[in-house]
């Protein structure tokens, strides 16, 4: 019997149900005359690029002129080619994302206080924005040349002056189709999204000399953001955590002037089974055709994936020196000099990301899958043999360790789980290795999971599954 894959990780509100677990993989669509219908390729690795500030990075961004800066802690970083650091100076705070932004002569960073700063583009020279009509935000966008902010703990945002850091007391807008507060403001395919609490206003630009920008009749959006650093663009829509009257953690992204929601039921549920959501932060990626929405839950210690080509959600995760699993070590993201850079969420080190690297800069990433549930009427069905349908053959030389494969299964319809039993994926050129494990007893309901860590290349498409039914 062949067990082919589809989909992502979903662990369903009873696991009897389903109990597919996706750990650093993703999938992708295969042609009609292909065997199996998709194939998972492994997440790209990071190897060291730099070792810079002992905190961990708050932000990355690169500018509209190639240049690129990044916040550790309470410290602003300008970053050369040879990703030496110059210090630019201090902000008001520690901890949270950042969020930065510029319009081609000035660079904009806030961080969710009544402060900012303004760097020059051309000197590095970093100052604090002082004029009285800037009142701070938790995150900052540009569109039509205007720099535009939320006004901390009110229901206003605001807007710049035309390509400047300037700001005049009258350029500000409430957002009046709900009585919530301001919790960000986006920007895709020149629309102002306002976030609020619960509810979203879209604004457009119409030239109005008192303040250009007005409310889009009739686009209103009932539901709010529940994280100002989860709002991530890409490909002009908008994708955030969101947050209603009704409920939270939804998944949405814009479409339009309206909201189409991406998250599952299960992913919905194990985010509602985090205490704290609130700081969540969301990024984007480009990999090889795929367009990858990362949310990192620092409280929660978890990251998970949205593969924006498939529409499909998997576990992002990185293990320490005793196993256990945490939140992958990217926080923050930028694509810098043909390279995607990303900021180590504990300590100074930036990495790039490539899907040409298998390791957490030299530490294996485990590779989680698990197999839908194989019933037969509720009947006893004995399990002669499992081979994996992986790739093999690109690992160490055969007088080196060859990288484990490992098995486990759960006769308790995924509430519990057996010890692993191993094979490996072979040595180099061993491409017809067989993946196989033998005697694998009986059950009415079981789900296969397969696992493995290897600084080599592989894929899997499903596993092949010798059984003998043996009645009631």
């Amino acid at each position: 019997m062949k067990i082919p894959l589809s989909g992502g990780a979903y662990q369903s509100r009873s696991i009897m149900a389903s109990a597919q677990r996706c750990v650093n993989l993703y999938s992708e669509k295969n042609p009609e005359d292909s065997p199996y219908p998709f194939t998972y390729y492994p997440t790209p690795g990071i190897d060291l690029l730099s070792t810079g500030p002992s905190n961990g990075w708050r932000g990355l961004y690169t500018t509209t002129t190639g240049a690129l800066y990044g916040v550790a802690a309470d410290r602003v970083y300008f970053i050369d080619s040879a990703f030496a650091y110059t210090d630019l100076g201090a902000i008001s705070t520690t901890k949270g994302a950042v969020s930065m932004v510029d319009n081609g002569i000035d660079l904009v960073l806030v961080d969710g206080s009544d402060s900012g700063q303004k760097i020059d583009l051309t000197t590095n020279l970093m100052i604090p924005i002082t004029n009285a009509a800037f009142y701070g935000a938790s995150r900052v966008d540009l569109v039509d040349g205007f720099l535009i902010f939320n006004r901390p703990r009110t229901n206003q945002w605001y807007i710049s002056n035309f390509l400047n850091v300037d700001f005049d007391s009258l350029d500000f807008a409430a957002k009046t189709g709900f009585s919530d507060k301001v919790v960000a403001v986006g920007a895709a395919k020149r629309q102002v999204f306002v976030f609020g609490e619960q509810t979203t206003e879209v604004w457009y630009n119409t030239g109005e000399a008192d303040f250009t920008f007005g409310r889009m009749p009739g686009a209103f959006i009932q539901y709010g953001c529940a994280s100002a650093a989860s709002i991530a663009q890409t490909d002009g829509s908008l994708y955030w955590l969101s947050k209603s009257k009704e409920g939270e953690c939804m998944v949405l992204r814009t479409e339009g002037y309206d909201r189409a929601r991406i998250s599952t039921f299960a992913i919905e549920k194990e985010f509602q089974s985090y205490a704290v959501i609130e700081d969540a932060t969301g990024y984007i990626y480009q990999q090889e055709g795929h367009t990858f929405y990362v949310l990192n839950f620092p409280s929660a210690d978890k990251t998970w994936a949205y593969d924006v080509s498939t529409g499909e959600w998997a576990e992002r995760m990185w293990l320490d020196d005793e196993g256990l699993e945490h939140r992958q070590r990217q926080f923050c993201y930028a694509f810098y000099n043909g390279q995607a850079i990303v900021g180590d969420w504990e300590n100074g080190n930036l990495y790039r990301m490539s899907s040409e690297l298998f390791t957490d800069d030299g530490e294996e990433v485990r590779r989680i899958r698990a197999f839908p549930h194989l019933v037969d009427n509720g009947n006893r069905v004995r399990y002669d043999s499992v081979i994996a349908d992986i790739e093999t053959g690109n690992g160490l030389p055969a007088s080196l360790a060859r990288p484990e494969l490992r098995l486990r299964w759960s006769d308790t319809r995924g509430r519990s789980w057996g010890t692993h039993i191993s094979n490996n994926l072979g040595s180099t050129g061993e491409f017809l290795h067989s993946c196989a494990f033998k005697r694998l007893g009986m059950a009415r309901d079981r789900v296969f999971e397969l696992s493995w860590a290897a600084d080599c290349k592989t894929a899997l498409n499903g596993m092949f599954v010798e059984l003998q039914p043996c009645g009631s």
